[in-house]
């Protein structure tokens, strides 16, 4: 028995209360596979509570989230909030919980699935093999910086500081020097020290911190040039780690190789198991309400969840290879369907994905009992 487990539940926006049910319906049949008892607690926080309750984050979502071993995340925003003021944006629920919970690392990986070749927009021999990750720093730099909007004589002039303090930046460069010792011994470390002051500090932590990690190879690379190179030689990255714009906008690039956005999870992490996670792409409210929303990602981020909050390898394990075999088969809801191929609903995807995981178990079932 793995036992008791409170995980916080935020659906959010648009596609984000339609995603989360699939989640939670995969997260339940992992309950009964692996012995797991698991309380959801429901909370609220982005547009749908600013609308409720005027905050996007209030109190009590904060409060539940900090005392829970996990939180899942749908998604926030949409332009129905695009021209509130900043501190009624829906993502500044986003931002908030990571600085409340102190997380700090936001990991993305990127694995093309069998079955997904063709659904890239880039040629089959340029993705084959893809298992990269981007490690994004999660609390400095330019999102956080002090930001100014003011009225001179020749126009309104906008500044956004880019502060990074030298231990942000080597508490995320350390855990991505473990992750890369975990897989190919491979970092490439993506920056702009040719013009910014922040990423030549950035540059010289890396530098330092490598010398403790002699088994992995290191590599530096301007950012510019790494968003050609993912498009160009995706196969070759193994481990990425950036600066927070930078791992925000390349991860999100990195998505066109698995075929739609809808199907990369990621992590935010901080001290201790506890974290954050949500699907990388949008609250999708153009689709919301339609049953056609690709809850790939969240399902993934559970498995996510699993691995990194519950140090349960086995359960995330299954939770991937029940969606992989779905894709493999050829369900796919519409972003993913091939023309002519018959799309599955956001409903029906989760249950065959849940109905895969109760499989694997009665198909381990029936070779224990031989």
């Amino acid at each position: 028995m793995r036992g008791v487990k409170k995980i916080a539940v935020i659906p959010g926006d648009g596609i984000g209360p339609e995603i989360m049910n699939e989640a939670v319906k995969v997260l339940r049949q992992v309950e009964q596979k692996f012995g797991y008892s698991f309380e959801f607690q429901f909370a609220m926080a982005g547009g749908g509570a600013i609308d409720q309750v005027g905050v996007p984050l209030p109190e009590e979502t904060l409060s539940l989230c900090k005392s829970a071993d996990a939180v899942l995340l749908g998604a926030v925003g949409g332009p129905k909030w695009d021209h509130n003021p900043p501190e009624l944006r829906p993502e500044k629920a986003l931002l908030g919980l990571r600085k409340e919970l102190g997380l700090y690392a936001n990991l993305r990986p990127v694995t093309l699935f069998d079955g997904m070749e063709d659904r890239s927009t880039l040629r089959p021999e340029v993705i084959a093999g893809v298992d990269l990750i981007v490690v994004r720093e999660l609390t400095g730099g330019i999102y956080f910086g002090e930001k100014k909007r003011t009225k001179t004589e020749e126009g309104e002039i906008a500044s956004d500081l880019l502060i990074y303090h030298e231990y942000e930046i080597e508490r995320i460069v350390r855990l991505s020097f473990e992750m890369a010792m975990k897989r190919k011994k491979k970092l490439t470390s993506v920056d702009k020290a040719n013009v910014l002051e922040s990423s030549r500090l950035w540059r010289s932590v890396v530098e330092r911190v490598a010398e403790e990690y002699p088994e992995v190879t290191v590599s530096h690379m301007l950012v510019d040039n790494c968003a050609m190179q993912i498009v160009r030689r995706p196969a070759d990255f193994d481990v990425i780690v950036t600066e927070n714009m930078f791992g925000d906008i390349l991860s999100d690039e990195a998505a066109v190789i698995t075929g739609s956005i809808g199907m990369l999870p990621s992590a935010s992490l901080g001290q201790g198991n506890s974290g954050l996670y949500e699907p990388i792409h949008g609250s999708a409210p153009d689709i919301a309400g339609q049953k056609i929303a690709n809850p790939s990602a969240m399902i993934l981020s559970a498995a996510m969840l699993l691995r990194y909050s519950f140090d349960d390898e086995e359960a995330a394990q299954a939770v991937e290879k029940a969606v992989k075999a779905v894709i493999k088969a050829g369900h796919c809801t519409p972003d993913l369907a091939a023309s002519g191929q018959k799309a599955v609903s956001t409903e029906e995807f989760g249950d065959l994905v849940a109905e895969q995981i109760e499989k694997a178990e009665r198909e381990m079932s029936r070779g224990e009992q031989r």
